[in-house]
């Protein structure tokens, strides 16, 4: 019991503390290393939460495969039964919190599909009529091709130069497939409450990954700076994007703290450049989470193969 809670009990409370360092690590990235840090961490931790949870949930079955009566697991460990009917059933709330998220998220994009309908463009540009000024990525969708929505309210506010910076950094988006690592940190969060503090920072360094790639496109960064800026003031705050997922847009996030990284130079990853960093920042959480993944699951196999061996002794 003792070696049980040694190796399961470290393992659940892990990701609260990962996810503050996660979140620590992002700071101290460019935008794009900081995205796949946070993407895979919120992947590993959510795993190693799904592999605690089989483990616990098979121990009365692995003992029945060493051939270990149960009820001679249940006299080392009673709680084994109970043990296993939790984690059965909170893996099932998961199952269901996911899917309800999953849902959300193409619901979301339903609704976005239907509004592009109205549009008219050219290319991967849809213009919708009306005085509402948003903007935003919409993702592909059964089949679809990925576009950006812009209406009509959203470029008549906009200078000629503040659309390209607009335009710029919703293809950023598309191109970059930032949907997806929106959708895997939210969707991990469902699975892992501890790292629902993840969405907000990782939805804030997509948005700059965007914003340097617009300001690279346009080549002015005081410009895109001032087209963010002017695009959130103006731009509409009653759409639905679900905390930004799966559409993103240039009006989303934290806007003051993104204005004031355009104002300064273009980053760049500490000692050796970006990718350096992003390496680093990837191997420390990999490092880190792959074992508090697996410890507890061969743990628990070892804890039923010596509740087997002394079996046979007897």
């Amino acid at each position: 019991m003792t070696l049980v809670l040694v190796l399961v009990v470290p393992a659940l409370a892990f990701p609260w503390g990962a996810a503050a360092v996660a979140h620590r690590l992002a700071a101290v990235l460019p935008p794009r290393e900081a995205c796949w840090t946070l993407t895979a961490a919120a992947l590993l931790m959510a795993g190693g939460t799904i592999a605690v949870l089989i483990g616990l949930f098979h121990v009365p079955f692995l003992a029945s495969l060493e051939q270990v009566p149960l009820r001679r697991v249940l006299e080392v460990w009673p709680a084994a039964v109970p043990v296993a009917v939790a984690a059965g059933s909170v893996m099932l709330v998961q199952v269901v919190l996911v899917l309800r998220r999953w849902f959300q998220h193409r619901s979301v994009l339903e609704r976005a599909w239907r509004l592009a309908a109205q549009g008219t463009g050219d290319g991967d540009l849809l213009v919708v009529p009306g005085d509402e000024v948003d903007a935003f990525a919409l993702p592909g969708h059964r089949g679809r091709v990925g576009r950006i929505v812009v209406t009509s309210g959203m470029l008549r506010a906009l200078k000629p130069g503040e659309r390209e910076v607009l335009l710029a950094h919703e293809r950023a988006h598309l191109s970059g497939r930032h949907h997806v690592f929106s959708a895997v940190v939210d969707l991990s969060a469902a699975v892992r409450p501890a790292l629902r503090s993840l969405r907000a920072s990782l939805l804030f360094h997509l948005e700059r990954w965007a914003d340097e790639a617009a300001a690279a496109a346009v080549g002015n960064r005081k410009l895109a700076a001032a087209a963010i800026a002017r695009a959130a003031l103006v731009g509409s705050r009653n759409r639905d994007t679900s905390g930004g997922h799966p559409l993103l847009s240039v009006t989303s996030g934290p806007v003051p703290r993104r204005v004031e990284a355009l104002l300064l130079p273009k980053p760049v990853g500490p000692r050796g450049g970006s990718r350096r960093a992003g390496v680093l920042g990837l191997a420390a959480i990999v490092a880190v989470s792959a074992p508090a993944a697996l410890a507890p699951a061969y743990g628990l196999h070892e804890y039923v193969e010596y509740a087997a061996v002394a079996v046979r002794g007897d």
